[in-house]
């Protein structure tokens, strides 16, 4: 504790403890021996900073859920929970503050909250991946710059007017500049943390918004240190370009040799093999050791860190397993004791209504300057006038970084503690309320909507057929293959096979999407995308060019994988995308594994997709490497109808099928032995006319039949199913069957996986179907019949 948050405390009027230039402690009031020897535990260091760690993650936990409904991020529960355990609320209780913070824990609880911090910088540096500033273009630095430069003008320029025309004194007038830049400037993890919990960072908005903001932090930087700087240093300019070389040097040192050295080491110990715990602890000590040594340096505590964390390549392997270990303990345990040291430094009832009332102006007008610097050059930029508004505000968002910054501020007496405090509660009230502005205005998936329906069935006959093939893990790559086989790719009908390696996002801060050149050739050790594009290349090889492979590389959350997935089915124009499901079953039907990333990304793709979607379920053993299909003689396919769009679409797919030589393809219509309501009529006209269509077309060949069933309820639908039993390599099904209640009737209430439908479902949990695969196909609808 800084001795201005001290005299804070001293003027609570509940805060008895008579000493405040002294701190005295032996060895004994370490530890309590327990209420049984009459010893009161609140009276030793270890079970009050135990208290006050646990107390701080339950108010932070509290606030959070208490504001969910609100759309809050975590950010703003953070700062509202430091708070109100400070002064401000809860320590107003009679005996609380001295009880729980005591004078002689404040050594402790700043120690704590210092390494948490320290660690903290070192995890953004993990999740920044470097790489981002090559992504950077002339658009991107123009929003970044102007996001800066016209807050920075707009509240520097009012200050200076501000200071004429209001009574103030010398030191309020010294200040209030610095308030200025403070609040003009902005920081990019904060940024990326928000958009990834608003789960736009995967889309081109949140795209554009990472890149201006590392421009706009890199311009923010620069002001702020410098100022900071120039100001602790008494204005001499030797002493600012003193410490402006130690960093450097330090940064070079780091960079160039440290770094590189450690990492060296790491990749030859691991060699693609998970990382080791002997590993991590190095890596944590050098975490500790770089704040040890920047410190040595005169630098700040926390710049050693947040540069080693630069030298950590992000996301897997070793990022995602620094994030993992680190995670938790860092945000839930350590992060919350800064919290609440925060808010132990603010009393906002101690504040004078001038200083509020402007500092309050002076961080409104920065945050109207962020906005107009922000969408008027993404205006200018041609972004799309929705886009451009909630640009505008993303980019006034604040986290961590900035509470620091003001704190340094405040240590380094360029502002005073009530200016301090109102700006914390200022930047709290600015996120609050741009919160639910951007959430009503930023939609990246409406840019996924289309007005003609991309399907297979509405494909041209004879061209070229465009497919997303979505893998998750190696598992996964027999069976597209084997499908994309049965689709018979020919000279007149080629399929451009657009591939996409979905990776959850872990141990980064922005998310990935990598092209890649089927020319080159991966080792077969090698791990991430390598084995899955081998693969798909070997299969373009065998086909001789009627089979292109374009293949990419997603590492994204799961709530915003789809984003990658929409994108590219958007820009690429497929009719089809294929996801693998998130379950393997059992050849009895039951469920053998679970991805909890794929079914986030399989419900969005459902709800979103510009295109058709296809899910492919796989039954047996997950290591069972399934023969190609050009090892088969005979290919069996069966194509479940009972009507409807999507089962219209899986009969298209179908039929594409009947083409290749060595595929058997049935197809099975389930006709109700009754009428049907009137609102079916016009589906009935066009499902007689597609299968018509279908009947025509395989006339006089031997390796397609079609049969009709007739069923009066949904018992004999699932009698009609268990006659597939080990027949078939692959059945084809339609996922929603609107308005045929009369076929599904006692089918519905047994779901357990929606996202297959009910004869989906059905199939896949069956324990009659062996290893068959089920492909569980939804047509696109076109958006301008609605959804």
């Amino acid at each position: 504790m800084e001795p201005d948050d001290i005299v804070i405390l001293k003027s609570m009027p509940n805060f008895t403890s008579p000493n405040f230039t002294h701190v005295c402690s032996t060895f004994s009031t370490v530890q309590s021996i327990g209420i049984f020897y009459f010893n009161n535990p609140l009276n030793f260091m270890l079970p009050v900073l135990l208290i006050q760690m646990s107390l701080a993650s339950a108010a932070i936990l509290v606030t959070f859920h208490l504001l969910r409904p609100l759309g809050q991020p975590i950010m703003v529960a953070q700062i509202l929970a430091g708070i109100i355990v400070g002064p401000s609320f809860l320590c107003r209780i009679p005996g609380l503050l001295d009880s729980l913070f005591p004078m002689r824990s404040f050594v402790v609880m700043d120690v704590v909250s210092a390494i948490g911090f320290m660690f903290y910088f070192f995890l953004i540096g993990v999740q920044i991946d470097v790489w981002i500033l090559k992504r950077i273009n002339r658009q991107n630095f123009a929003i970044g710059f102007f996001t800066v430069a016209v807050p920075m003008i707009l509240t520097i320029g009012s200050s200076v007017i501000w200071a004429h025309f209001v009574d103030t004194d010398g030191n309020e007038m010294d200040a209030l500049v610095p308030i200025a830049q403070a609040e003009s400037v902005l920081s990019f993890p904060a940024i990326a943390y928000y958009l990834s919990e608003l789960r736009v960072i995967n889309s081109d908005f949140g795209k554009v918004a990472l890149c201006s903001s590392i421009v706009s932090w890199l311009c923010s930087f620069c002001v702020i240190t410098f100022n900071v700087l120039f100001r602790q240093s008494g204005k001499d300019m030797f002493l600012v370009f003193k410490t402006i070389s130690c960093a450097l040097g330090f940064a070079a040192l780091i960079f160039f040799f440290l770094g590189p050295l450690l990492l060296w080491q790491m990749k030859r110990n691991t060699a693609g093999q998970p990382l080791k715990q002997s590993n991590l602890i190095v890596l944590f000590l050098a975490v500790v050791m770089a704040g040890f040594w920047g410190h040595y340096f005169g630098l700040h505590i926390y710049f050693g860190p947040f540069l080693f964390g630069l030298m950590i390549p992000s996301g897997p392997p070793l990022g995602s397993a620094l994030v993992e270990k680190l995670d938790l303990v860092t945000y839930w345990i350590w992060l919350p004791l800064y919290f609440v040291k925060f808010g132990l430094a603010i009393d906002i009832f101690a504040i004078s209504l001038k200083t509020y009332s402007t500092v309050f102006f002076i961080a409104l007008l920065g945050a109207c300057g962020k906005f107009l610097g922000a969408s008027l050059s993404a205006l200018s930029c041609q972004m799309p006038l929705r886009d451009a508004v909630s640009l505008g505000f993303v980019m006034n968002f604040q986290g961590i970084l900035e509470i620091g910054m003001f704190k340094l501020m405040k240590n380094a007496k360029i502002i005073d503690t009530e200016s301090f405090t109102a700006m914390c509660t200022a930047s709290l009230f600015i996120m609050g309320v741009i919160t639910p502005m951007v959430r009503h205005y930023c939609d990246p998936s409406e840019k996924y909507r289309v007005y003609h329906g991309r399907t297979v069935m509405h494909s041209r006959p004879n061209s070229e057929l465009k497919l997303l093939v979505c893998i998750h893990d190696q598992e996964n790559v027999p069976s597209a293959i084997n499908l994309l086989g049965a689709l018979n790719p020919s000279k007149q009908s080629p399929i451009a096979v657009h591939l996409l390696h979905l990776i959850e996002l872990t141990g980064s801060a922005t998310p990935l999407l990598i092209p890649h050149k089927i020319t080159k050739s991966f080792s077969s050790r090698s791990s991430g995308s390598g084995p899955v594009i081998n693969a798909f290349k070997h299969f373009q090889e065998i086909q001789g060019g009627t089979v292109s492979v374009i293949p990419f590389t997603s590492i994204s959350l799961p709530q915003t994988m789809h984003d990658d997935v929409c994108a590219i089915a958007l820009d690429k124009g497929t009719s089809l995308v294929i996801i693998p499901f998130y379950k393997r079953f059992h050849v009895n039907g039951a469920s053998q594994s679970s991805k909890q990333a794929i079914k986030i990304a399989t419900q969005n793709v459902l709800t979103k997709a510009p295109c058709s979607v296809a899910i492919l379920v796989d039954r047996g053993p997950p290591k069972t490497q399934r023969a190609l299909w050009t090892s088969w003689s005979s290919y069996k396919v069966a194509v479940i109808f009972l009507g409807g769009a999507d089962d219209r679409e899986a009969l298209a797919l179908g039929a594409r099928m009947a083409g290749q030589p060595n595929i058997n393809l049935s197809l099975i219509r389930i006709l109700y032995d009754g009428n049907f309501p009137k609102n079916y009529m016009e589906e009935s006209r066009l499902d007689n006319e597609i299968i018509n269509e279908f009947k025509t077309d395989i006339s006089g060949k031997y390796s397609a039949m079609y049969r009709e069933e007739v069923v009066m309820e949904g018992a004999g639908t699932a009698a009609v199913l268990r006659t597939l039993e080990n027949q078939y390599e692959l059945v084809v099904v339609g996922r929603r069957n609107d308005g045929l209640p009369p076929l599904l009737s006692g089918l519905t209430e047994w779901i357990e996986n929606k996202e297959l439908g009910v004869i989906g479902d059905l199939l896949a949990s069956s324990d009659f179907l062996g290893n068959t695969s089920i492909l569980v196909v939804q047509q696109h609808i076109d958006s301008s019949h609605g959804d």
